[in-house]
């Protein structure tokens, strides 16, 4: 029997007859026990960098962005650490603003700032919502033609600080480190951009990808303009556990922990597969624009996982529909308005998209080669429109997946965390 997360609960299933399967898992680390010491030790003995309180002075301006409540980075952990910092180094808190760097994604609601950063933080300082289409400051742009736009909190700020979790990222080749200001806190400019077919298309814009990636490079630039100077970043397990965290120069933190995370995050398979079943789990799996990226994640890997022609199974309950944000606003739109893939992706070639549509131009790429089944979906009509495949249970998926590829002795991968795990065909 195989287990995938499926919301807050798991979904246990067996492969019906006839169907061979394997799993995927990241490899093994030891959690950390205590992370509050890890985080205080990491503050201590930074990378790069002098330990917070000396960087900080009583008269600055302090702003952290932070992760919004799609990531699984600890900031209830991390921000408190931070802030303690901060008090030892005289800064009143009125000077101290918290930027939920949510990027296009919808606004955070109080009980998600409770959730992220714990209710004393939560009651005790200022916390403000990232918008990208308000109080931006240009910051020119990279020698490649990308403009750089960052919320003004942040770029004003005497001290800019950042926190963020360390994974496998479709665009970033790893998120973290430099990404949570440069998209998280970016303005609609960027976005764009830096989500438009022309970045999409490029060959080194892929997960896991860090040289020769043209995202990687402009966000870094974006970073680096907006001042950003001192990051608290983690790497998770599959489990969500920490493992590894580092603090100091946002860069020399971000290779380390890159480093450290491809050692469990990529996992060599023996070959490409006909059916891959992608475990999410919470929160990803609340909307189907987060929960899909386990289908882009499989097929963007640096070779794809499934062979053209086969099956994406996605367990996601998708409560939230397509999702709430602009973005998900966006993609929902494009998907649902598009008669089939090639059409969509011609018409956004030629005209391009607003920002938040990338993640229509990314599935479209996919379901032009395999398709995807969500299973479990309480919005299946939604799942319909923007050109996936409903089913009820495991068992209909899999009868889908027969008929679809014409046969029943299909190979399949079992991935129960497909947005931790980057599976490498060897």
């Amino acid at each position: 029997m195989y287990t995938v997360p499926f919301g807050k609960n798991e979904l246990h299933f067996d492969l019906p007859a006839g169907m061979t399967g394997a799993t995927a898992v990241s490899l093994p680390a030891n959690p950390i026990r205590d992370l509050e010491g890890a985080i205080a030790q990491a503050l201590a003995t930074p990378v790069d960098s002098p330990p917070l309180r000396s960087l900080a002075n009583p008269r600055d301006r302090i702003c952290i962005v932070f992760t919004d409540i799609t990531r699984a980075s600890p900031d209830h952990v991390l921000i408190p650490a931070l802030l303690k910092e901060l008090e030892a180094a005289g800064i009143p808190d009125h000077q101290i603003t918290l930027l939920c760097g949510v990027g296009l994604h919808r606004p955070s609601t109080p009980e998600e700032k409770v959730v992220k950063l714990g209710q004393a933080v939560a009651h005790r300082y200022r916390i403000v919502d990232h918008s990208p289409g308000e109080q931006i400051v240009d910051l020119g742009m990279t020698e490649t033609g990308v403009p750089l736009t960052v919320s003004r909190l942040a770029c004003e700020a005497d001290l800019l600080i950042a926190t963020g979790i360390v994974e496998p990222h479709q665009f970033a080749g790893y998120s973290g480190g430099r990404k949570t200001v440069a998209v998280g806190a970016a303005g609609e400019a960027t976005i764009a951009y830096t989500h438009g077919p022309e970045m999409m298309d490029h060959p080194g814009t892929r997960l896991g990808k860090i040289e020769g990636n043209p995202f990687h490079e402009a966000v870094t630039e974006a970073a680096r303009r907006a001042g950003l100077r001192f990051i608290l970043n983690v790497v998770l397990d599959e489990e969500k556990q920490p493992v590894a965290v580092l603090a100091g120069d946002p860069e020399a933190v971000f290779s380390r922990l890159v480093a450290q995370a491809r050692k469990i995050y990529e996992v060599p398979i023996p070959g490409q597969v006909d059916v891959v079943v992608a475990g999410v789990g919470f929160p990803k799996d609340a909307n189907i624009y987060q929960a899909c990226r386990a289908a882009s994640y499989l097929h963007f890997a640096p070779v794809p996982v499934v062979r053209d022609g086969g099956v994406i199974i996605v367990p996601a309950p998708t409560p939230e529909g397509a999702g709430r944000g602009i973005g998900e606003r966006r993609f929902f739109e494009k998907m649902s308005g598009a008669p089939d893939m090639a059409s969509l992706l011609k018409e956004m070639r030629a005209s391009g998209y607003p920002p938040g549509a990338q993640r229509a131009f990314i599935i479209a790429k996919v379901l032009e080669k395999v398709d995807v089944i969500v299973v479990g979906s309480e919005t299946p009509d939604i799942v319909r429109r923007v050109h996936m495949i409903p089913a009820l249970d495991m068992d209909e998926a899999f009868r889908i997946c027969a008929e679809k590829i014409g046969r029943r002795d299909l190979e399949a991968l079992i991935v129960p965390h497909a947005l931790l795990t980057l599976p490498i065909v060897s």
